[in-house]
């Protein structure tokens, strides 16, 4: 097995999709399913059941994708030793953040922060929330975003935003039309949900079961609301996705209505306690709040 087989296999179980994962590892498509057709070929087992155009990770991938996680992480740390020996921690930023944050606003955010230093280095590394929890206090970042309150990481931080969740539906469903959708209105629609280990899931289900309203539940099951979305689009249902990711979307075939009551997805930013921070840590989460608020709809933005 290759290093970047297993790259390859990481960004797909993350981002859900070849097409994501390929933007995420800077390479084709192709590529992407080349990495993966060998990975399986080594392995001596499949890795992910293809239906209709779609990857879905099989019993086995998940139990490998925890060995792989924690392998490819301590890579990661190596390499970033060797850099920071080399260059003394001058200039050098490693950012941590979930897909939501990592595919959305985080790379213009860091864009418009080097046009005012230019001469520092940035490193963006895209995991799961729990992940980059155990990675900060390992000290094995800089900065850590995660889609957990500051109360469920067990670690040193500071909120940075909260976001609501909206309804997804195609433009030509029945509640298309609507300013506003309510528990009510989902009862016996097909919805698409993130997987049930996943506390936004448990959020959701838990205000959708006070309101006594039953959903039908979608066939298909994914960790990233981007790929909520494209699901909607497909016709597989409909869905509440966080507001950070509606508005990233960029196709025609959706509408995002308000929903209510709300439903807050919160975001920490998370610091190593046990060591002082880089001078740089201070004012690149001030820039990232600051953006963040200055790109986001108002509407959708909770105090």
């Amino acid at each position: 097995m290759r290093l970047r087989q297993l790259e390859a296999f990481r960004a797909v179980m993350l981002c859900q999709t070849v097409t994501r994962a390929a933007d995420m590892l800077f390479i084709s498509q192709p590529a992407v399913t080349r990495l993966l057709a060998d990975l399986e070929e080594s392995a001596g087992f499949p890795l992910f059941e293809r239906s209709r155009g779609r990857l879905h990770p099989t019993a086995e991938a998940q139990l490998l994708y925890e060995e792989v996680n924690r392998s490819l992480i301590g890579v990661e740390r190596i390499a970033r030793m060797a850099h920071a020996i080399k260059t003394q921690q001058r200039g050098a930023l490693h950012v941590a953040a979930p897909p939501s944050i990592a595919l959305s606003f985080m790379p213009r955010a860091i864009g418009h922060f080097l046009k005012e230093h230019g001469e520092i280095k940035i490193m963006l590394g895209v995991y799961d929330s729990r992940t980059i929890v155990d990675m900060v206090i390992g000290q094995r970042c800089d900065v850590g975003i995660v889609n957990l309150s500051i109360s469920n990481t067990g670690t040193h931080g500071d909120s940075l935003l909260s976001a609501a969740h909206v309804c997804a539906v195609p433009v030509g469903h029945r509640l298309a039309g609507r300013e506003v959708v309510v528990p009510a209105d989902i009862e016996g629609e097909l919805f698409l949900s993130h997987p049930s280990y996943l506390g936004t899931r448990l959020v959701i289900d838990a205000m959708f079961a006070a309101h006594g309203v039953k959903y039908k539940p979608a066939q298909v099951e994914v960790q990233v609301s981007a790929a909520l979305c494209s699901l909607v689009a497909a016709g597989q249902g409909i869905s509440l996705v966080d507001a950070i990711t509606a508005m990233e979307y960029k196709g025609s075939d959706l509408r995002f209505i308000p929903f209510e009551p709300s439903v807050p997805l919160e975001f920490s930013v998370l610091t190593p306690l046990q060591r002082t921070p880089t001078k740089l840590v201070e004012p690149f989460i001030a820039h990232v709040r600051k953006f963040a608020i200055a790109e986001l709809d108002p509407r959708f933005l909770m105090k």
